[in-house]
């Protein structure tokens, strides 16, 4: 096939770069035109576009233009085939970068689709399906330690364990029954990131759940009229409750106006309630 020659602008256009980068390319030898017509114009070859290609690659893997530009005139196969490695290895890269991201998105979407019409007054007894999350470890607030270093120990421990995971999931917080029960429910026992691939679980089961609207850690009264709830209405407390907050400061500007939303499991009471004693 015939070597076609281009204008710099439309060379430009198809190496999707800039005239004045490829005059700058020019002017330090790093990439000349093949030819110039009696007007003094710049012609290019389709035959450069690879080369183009291959400096914005090596620039991609930190290479200053002097460092490209050793590297071009001395190139051979083997150092094209190992930058061709590299370039694979960059799109990879990418792709799994842009994955985690499209995961992540699609998790606040769905986060902000449960609540979009959700009545915040209410409260309801309800089924809810196996939901995948990620836990961390119990936290350790022995010698002083505070829900900080909770906090904190929970994100060192989720960087570790998991070095791919996206750690810009919104962190949520579950209490025991125990904990519950004796109305003590400010500290969390764990911290875990709602994420669809996690391979914890939050049991299929019975909830009582309800909303309230405050900042981080303001459910204490929420708390109490769920307990009410749960008993007035012939439930008992099973196992463990789930604080979350689906409307944080991702979508809301006032930070005492957070959607708290609280689920604590719950069974069906083999003792009437008092109204019905």
């Amino acid at each position: 096939m015939a070597a076609r020659f281009f204008s710099i602008s439309e060379f430009a256009k198809f190496s999707r770069t800039t005239r004045d980068t490829l005059l700058h390319y020019d002017r330090i030898g790093l990439l000349s035109p093949v030819s110039r017509g009696a007007n003094g114009y710049r012609y290019y070859s389709n035959g450069q576009l690879g080369v183009v290609n291959l400096i914005r690659t090596l620039q991609k893997l930190g290479m200053s233009l002097e460092e490209i530009k050793d590297k071009k005139d001395r190139r051979n196969p083997d150092f094209v085939k190992e930058v061709l490695a590299l370039q694979v290895r960059l799109v990879d890269d990418n792709i799994e970068e842009w994955v985690r991201a499209r995961k992540l998105l699609l998790t606040l979407l769905k986060t902000l689709s449960e609540v979009s019409d959700v009545d915040e007054n209410a409260m309801t007894i309800q089924f809810l399906p196996e939901q995948a999350i990620v836990f961390g470890d119990v936290n350790d607030y022995s010698g002083g330690k505070t829900d900080y270093d909770a906090l904190l120990s929970f994100y060192n421990a989720m960087s570790e364990k998991y070095p791919k995971l996206d750690l810009n999931y919104s962190v949520w917080a579950t209490f025991t029954k125990e904990r519950i029960l004796r109305g003590d429910w400010v500290w969390p026992d764990r911290f875990y990131f709602f994420n669809r691939e996690g391979h914890d679980k939050r049991p299929a089961a019975l909830y009582a759940v309800g909303y309230t609207r405050g900042g981080y850690g303001q459910s204490d009264e929420l708390y109490k009229r769920l307990i009410k709830y749960i008993y007035d209405n012939g439930f008992e407390i099973s196992g463990d409750a789930y604080e979350e907050y689906p409307l944080n400061e991702v979508c809301i500007a006032e930070e005492d106006n957070y959607l708290i939303r609280v689920m604590i499991t719950v069974r069906e009471s083999d003792t009437p309630p008092e109204s019905e004693q």
